[in-house]
């Protein structure tokens, strides 16, 4: 349960932003605590009765009241009501509890500027390097992201992209209480959709890119367009959308916001303009707004989630010319085309959380781009389980066109057979490709394959898992680092 820090609200204050429909039960009860987990419900305690995927917290409604909870948040009111409970009817659970969390915790995120970083592909790289920037340039910053959350240099481990509306604020209310000013993160589809950032204010929005992502959750692209957009939408007019005008998406992004209209672009007309003068090994050469700038991130993608970067920070009132020099020196996020070296061979193994086809093909082509032409390129490869699979055979086909040796391998399969999830990428390999594929779905061999196929000078890319440390499979998380496992194999094979 998310503790109250000593909190206590009567429960008509929290009801303040929420449209109720009925409720049973006096509205002056006295509230010390929020949750959804109806095992962690006592006296004091507000019990949400979620609908979710897999569960509908209304079936847990009864567990709660048996703990002790005071009150209930419900979209169904039960037939044989507890006469010493609350009970408070709304049209969606999620959006009510998102509403009383803000107020609970005193609305913290209009205590501090932040910014919400939103689009299939960048998220993690903005927000991480945002926070970095405004840590170099002086400030107390968070930072809530894919990998981790931050409260300045202290870490607090992330399970979800976004915590569910309770942790969030909760996690906002310790980063004012820390002395931030700013704070970065990233927001998902699913999370605009299920109401976790519902009643936060937002100082600004950016917008990265969108391809083809998590259809599995939403069902069509344009369900994932309209959540993506939908963020945008509820932003307040003194906010600013910042948002890529080289995606034939980014114009849709700012067409019904109150907010300030800003854009960013490699390629044409913009607030924020950049021009790559060279991609290569060692970095990015870009022309920011008429400035000369070596970067140490490497990619055109990069480019791009740099240009985000330093219009965010000149939009919140930093010094363009400060804000490139800070920049100039800073490195992307773990697991973000992430380079390791064997030393005796000079293999470059490089780790990147690639697990999109857009993502893929961004890492591929980087590679492209800054590879010798006697340099081979090694990808291993795989798609996670219980997600969108029609990006399978799509996967399967990009590495192939990419690489000059394949091996498809396990991901995180979660509760599917990783054979049958392989069957299905193979379907996308074309028949003058067969012959550089090879499919091991042990992911250790897998990367053990690749680095023994490899010559000195060759390139090994690892793609799909990036920063993460585990390998889910029917449930359990086991441990496995691509980062690390890659570096045992160099090892190992005395490369």
């Amino acid at each position: 349960m998310t503790t109250a820090h000593n909190l206590s609200h009567f429960l008509s204050e929290l009801l303040a932003d929420v449209a109720v429909r009925a409720h049973l039960g006096p509205t002056d009860a006295t509230v010390h605590s929020l949750t959804l987990d109806s095992r962690q419900a006592t006296a004091g305690t507000v019990f949400f009765a979620l609908r979710g995927a897999q569960t509908d917290g209304h079936q847990f409604v009864a567990k709660a009241v048996a703990q002790g909870a005071t009150v209930i948040v419900c979209e169904e009111l039960p037939a044989e009501p507890d006469a010493a409970t609350t009970y408070v009817q709304v049209a969606d659970s999620a959006e009510a509890m998102a509403y009383m969390a803000a107020t609970f915790y005193g609305h913290p995120s209009r205590q501090l500027q932040l910014v919400g970083i939103t689009g299939t592909n960048g998220k993690t790289t903005c927000a991480t390097v945002l926070h970095r920037l405004f840590r170099e340039l002086g400030y107390h910053v968070g930072l809530l992201s894919t990998v981790q959350n931050q409260i300045d240099e202290q870490v607090i481990p992330a399970t979800h992209t976004t915590p569910d509306a309770i942790r969030l604020n909760e996690l906002l209310a310790r980063m004012v209480k820390a002395g931030c000013t700013y704070t970065f993160m990233e927001v998902s589809s699913h999370a605009v959709v299920q109401h976790r950032v519902t009643g936060l204010h937002f100082a600004g929005g950016v917008f990265t890119n969108l391809t083809h992502d998590h259809l599995d959750y939403h069902g069509t692209f344009d369900n994932y367009l309209k959540a993506k957009k939908s963020f945008f939408d509820s932003l307040g007019k003194k906010a600013f959308a910042l948002t890529n005008a080289d995606d034939k998406r980014g114009p849709v992004m700012l067409q019904n916001t109150a907010a300030r209209r800003e854009t960013y672009s490699l390629r044409g007309p913009a607030t924020y303009r950049a021009r790559l003068i060279e991609n290569a090994v060692h970095g990015l050469h870009l022309d920011v707004d008429g400035r000369d700038v070596q970067f140490r991130l490497i990619g055109v993608f990069n480019a791009y989630n740099l240009l985000a970067v330093y219009g965010t920070a000149v939009l919140l009132g930093e010094e363009p010319l400060e804000v490139l020099t800070v920049l100039s020196g800073l490195t992307s996020a773990p697991g973000r085309f992430e380079p390791i070296l064997a030393q005796k061979t000079r293999i470059t193994g490089i780790v990147d959380y690639a697990h999109t086809p857009d993502a893929l093909e961004n890492v591929l082509d980087t590679i492209a781009d800054i590879r010798q032409p006697s340099q081979q390129v090694i990808t291993v490869v795989g798609c996670g389980g219980n997600r969108d699979a029609a990006k399978r055979p799509v996967m399967a086909n990009l590495a192939c066109k990419g690489s000059s040796r394949v091996v498809l391998t396990s991901d995180n399969p979660r509760f599917e057979d990783p054979n049958d999830i392989l069957a299905q990428m193979q379907a996308g390999v074309q028949a003058a490709d067969l012959g550089k594929v090879l499919t091991i779905a042990d992911r250790r061999e897998a990367i053990k394959t690749a680095v023994a196929l490899a010559q000195p000078g060759d390139i090994v890319l690892v793609a799909g898992k990036g920063h993460e440390n585990y390998q889910e499979i029917k449930g359990v998380k086991n441990d496995f680092d691509d980062k690390k496992v890659l570096q045992e194999m160099f090892d190992l094979l005395g490369k």
